[in-house]
């Protein structure tokens, strides 16, 4: 341990760095020989960008609990993290440290793991819980999805919203939107049906819009709710009407962006939200809906949605990179992938059409949004192979959606 001579020449000629000194027990800080040893290998990845550093359970110096790291914690490619994921690897800056995250099988017994309530996401997983597309079906067998989202500020929303419910199998979409905004959509957005809603000026909802949603309801799957709707007062009125005076309980609901904000600014709210739904929020959406701050959220990630998901009993998608989803009783799924080039204007949208899409198709709200979530990292993980991540933009994952199923 203490010395380090010849470390250089190993690292020179080699092509992989495994980081196995310490894994899950590890809490104190590193000890000075360490920090060396790791400094070296650091040095060695700038001069040798082709070098790969593997972390086995996680990067040495991660605080499995907390996310935190010491300054000589190695950026790994890869870790691969033993029986079960470790909250630290979805914290910052813990995140930023593991790179690719897989979990390792070790054989722990059955009657063990039934005690641990996350999971990381996997292909196989993800495969398993797809709708079925028996030959026979009509558009009716693949559910009908009513989305209401756009304003005049935000008329993208709208149509990246049901592009990603479109693409990921829904049989029908309709979408809920300003009288004036109906034909820029149209143009643009050719493969789901419309119904125009009353302005209270032009490209602002109405609140007696509320009046056809409520008729709409009964020929659907699904509610999608709050893509680009906007934060004016009329908005605001018709969004509390949607949610809190209407039979929207008799649908399952996906809420995002201003209905996030909305349901912010109602006190109690999931006292008088009725009915399952999933919330869809950023960190910052769920700082301001959980009263705490930001670096609060980002601290304890898989904690806090966790604790919002069983106070509130609605799924949450905790969005970012690694997104967390959890189910009213605690349960959770995270996802492995961190891309940046996931984090720019209307990705979010894409990705609560794509959930609505797959509740739509009868998935459990839990595992629709899981499913979701994992089509849509891997859509983004497709397109930066081909583009990279810098200059991504939301449309670029809708073709690579179905790509991502097949």
């Amino acid at each position: 341990g203490e010395n380090l001579d010849g470390l250089d020449d190993l690292l020179s000629s080699a092509t992989a760095v495994i980081d196995a000194l310490f894994g899950t027990g590890k809490s104190r800080p590193l000890g000075e020989s360490l920090r060396q040893a790791l400094d070296r290998v650091s040095k060695a990845k700038e001069r040798q960008p082709g070098l790969r550093i593997i972390a086995l359970d996680l990067p040495s110096g991660l605080n499995a609990d907390s996310g935190a790291v010491d300054p000589a914690c190695l950026y790994a490619d890869n870790t691969i993290t033993l029986g079960f994921p470790k909250p630290g690897l979805f914290n910052p800056p813990g995140i930023d440290r593991a790179g690719k995250i897989t979990v390792a099988d070790i054989g722990i017994p059955s009657y063990l793991a039934e005690q641990v309530t996350s999971e990381l996401i996997t292909d196989g997983w993800a495969r398993s819980v797809l709708p079925k597309r028996p030959l026979g079906a009509n558009k009716g067998s693949f559910g009908r999805v009513l989305v209401v989202a756009g304003s005049i500020n935000y008329i993208g929303a709208a149509y990246l919203a049901c592009s990603g419910a479109v693409r990921v199998g829904a049989g029908l979409v309709t979408l809920a939107t300003a009288t004036s905004l109906q034909p820029i959509l149209a143009s643009k957005l050719t493969e789901v049906t419309y119904l125009p809603l009353p302005e209270s000026s032009p490209g602002i909802v109405s609140p007696q819009a509320v009046r056809l949603i409520h008729q709409e309801l009964s020929h659907c799957d699904v509610l999608l709710l709050g893509c680009g709707l906007g934060q004016s007062q009329s908005a605001i009125g018709f969004i509390k009407s949607t949610l809190f005076r209407l039979k929207s309980a008799l649908l399952p609901l996906v809420l995002d962006a201003d209905a996030l904000n909305t349901l912010a600014q109602t006190p109690n709210w999931w006292q008088q939200l009725a009915g399952d739904a999933i919330l869809t929020p950023h960190p910052g959406e769920m700082a301001r809906l959980a009263g705490v701050s930001i670096d609060e959220v980002q601290s304890d990630r898989v904690g806090i949605a966790k604790k919002a998901a069983m106070e509130w009993h609605k799924t949450i998608v905790l969005k970012g990179a690694c997104t967390v989803i959890v189910s009213p009783d605690g349960q959770s799924r995270i996802s492995p992938i961190a891309n940046p080039g996931l984090a720019s204007a209307g990705t979010g949208d894409v990705l609560t059409g794509v959930i609505a899409g797959l509740v739509a198709q009868g998935l459990t709200l839990f595992d629709a949004a899981a499913c979701g979530v994992h089509l849509h990292g891997e859509a983004g993980e497709m397109v930066k192979n081909i583009i990279g991540d810098a200059g991504m933009i939301a449309t670029d994952l809708l073709p690579a959606l179905p790509l991502v199923i097949k």
